[in-house]
C-alpha cells in the first residue's frame, strides 16, 4: 500500500485516558491511566494494518476507541471524510453499520441464551436491513460465507467448538456489509490447528468483499502473513509503522528490533546466527509513564536525551514512521 491508495480511516493524535479516582463517597480524581497516548495513523482502503505490542500496550483500546465503543479523551478519527468524534445518536449508528469488530473471546462475545439465527439477525433488525424471508436468506448466506451449515441456525453457542464460534462472530461482523473490520486478536484463544483456518477465511473474505482490516494480534509471524503494513505499540504509543517486510528486516526502533529477534525462524542455522535481544525489566505502568521516551527504562541504547525529551514520531523514510531519537543510527 502507498500514499496513492484511498484513505479509509485517519486517526490524528488520539488519546484515551481512564481516570483514577480515590475515595468511596467523595471521589477525587488523582490521575489517569494513559491507555492510548497521542496515536496517529491511516488505514488505506482494502489493506490490512497489523497492530502488535505487549499485553497492556493499548492495542485493543485503539480499536475500540476508533469505533467509538470508548469515547476518546482527545484527538480526531476520520472515516473517509467524516469526523466520527463529532457524531452522536442516529448519525453515529448509521455509520457504525460500515465499521464492525470481531472480539477476542468467542466464548464471551456470543449470548448463550440466543440461537445462532437470532445472533446473526440482531444487527439486521437493529439497523432495519432485511425483513422476513429476506432476513432468513441473509442469515443462511452469512453462515455459508464462513463455512458453516445453514441448518445450524437453531443451535446455541455452547453446541459449537471455539473455531466455529469465532466463525459465527465473523459472520455477525459481516452482516451489514461493512467496509472496515477491527479484528481484536481473533485467533489468540483458538487452538493452533484452527488459527490458520480462521486467518485463511479472513483473507478469502477480504478479497471477495473488498474489506479493510485493522488486525490486532500477539503472534508476529501471523501478523506478517496477513498484514500489508505493521504498527508497533509500546505503552500507549506507536513507536514504529512501516511495510511488513520493512518492519521485519529493517526495523529502526530498539523495541521493534527486540520483538523481531524473538520471532521463531524455520531455519535452525539462521536462528543460531541471529542476535537475540533480551529486554530487561517490566513494562512501566500506563498510570505513571517515564519522563522522556516511554521505552527509556528498558532500552539498551538509551542516552541522556531519552530521559528528558519524548522523541517525535516522524517519517524517516517514505512510508516508514518511527519515534526514536537515534533511529538514523540503525539505517
Amino acid at each position: 500500500m502507498n500514499n496513492a491508495a484511498k484513505t479509509l480511516v485517519r486517526v490524528d493524535n488520539l488519546k484515551k485516558y481512564f481516570p483514577i479516582y480515590q475515595g468511596v463517597i467523595l471521589q477525587q480524581h488523582v490521575g489517569d491511566i494513559k491507555a492510548v497516548d497521542d496515536v496517529s495513523f491511516v488505514i488505506y482502503q482494502g489493506e490490512t494494518l497489523g497492530l502488535v505490542g505487549e499485553t497492556g500496550s493499548g492495542k485493543t483500546t485503539v480499536g475500540r476507541t476508533m469505533l467509538r465503543l470508548y469515547e476518546p479523551t482527545a484527538g480526531k478519527i476520520f472515516f473517509e471524510d467524516t469526523d466520527l468524534t463529532e457524531m452522536q445518536g442516529g448519525d453515529l449508528r448509521k455509520i457504525r453499520a460500515r465499521m464492525q469488530m470481531i472480539f477476542q473471546d468467542p466464548y464471551a462475545s456470543l449470548n448463550p441464551r440466543m440461537t445462532v439465527g437470532s445472533i446473526l439477525s440482531a444487527p439486521l433488525e437493529v439497523h432495519g436491513y432485511w425483513k422476513g424471508r429476506e432476513k432468513r436468506e441473509r442469515v443462511d448466506n452469512l453462515l455459508e460465507m464462513v463455512g458453516l451449515n445453514p441448518d445450524f441456525v437453531n443451535r446455541y453457542p455452547h453446541e459449537f467448538s471455539g473455531g466455529q464460534r469465532q466463525r459465527i462472530c465473523i459472520a455477525r461482523a459481516l452482516a451489514l456489509n461493512p467496509d472496515l473490520v477491527v479484528c481484536d486478536e481473533p485467533i489468540s484463544s483458538l487452538d493452533v490447528s484452527i488459527q490458520a483456518q480462521v486467518v485463511n477465511l479472513l483473507e478469502e473474505l477480504q478479497h471477495k468483499l473488498g474489506l479493510t482490516y485493522l488486525f490486532i494480534a500477539h503472534d508476529l509471524s501471523m501478523v506478517r502473513h496477513i498484514s500489508d503494513r505493521m504498527a508497533v505499540m509500546y505503552l500507549g504509543k506507536i513507536v514504529e509503522l512501516a511495510d511488513r517486510n520493512e518492519i521485519y528486516l529493517r526495523s529502526l526502533h530498539p523495541y521493534t528490533q527486540a520483538l523481531m529477534s524473538a520471532v521463531p525462524m524455520p531455519d535452525p542455522d539462521a536462528a543460531r546466527s541471529r542476535k537475540r535481544i533480551i529486554l530487561e525489566g517490566d513494562i512501566p505502568s500506563p498510570a505513571n509513564p517515564p519522563k522522556g521516551c516511554n521505552f527509556n527504562t528498558r532500552c539498551p541504547f538509551a542516552k541522556e536525551i531519552c530521559f528528558e525529551q519524548d522523541p517525535d514520531y516522524r517519517e524517516i523514510k517514505p512510508g516508514h514512521w518511527v519515534a526514536c531519537h537515534f533511529a538514523e543510527d540503525f539505517l
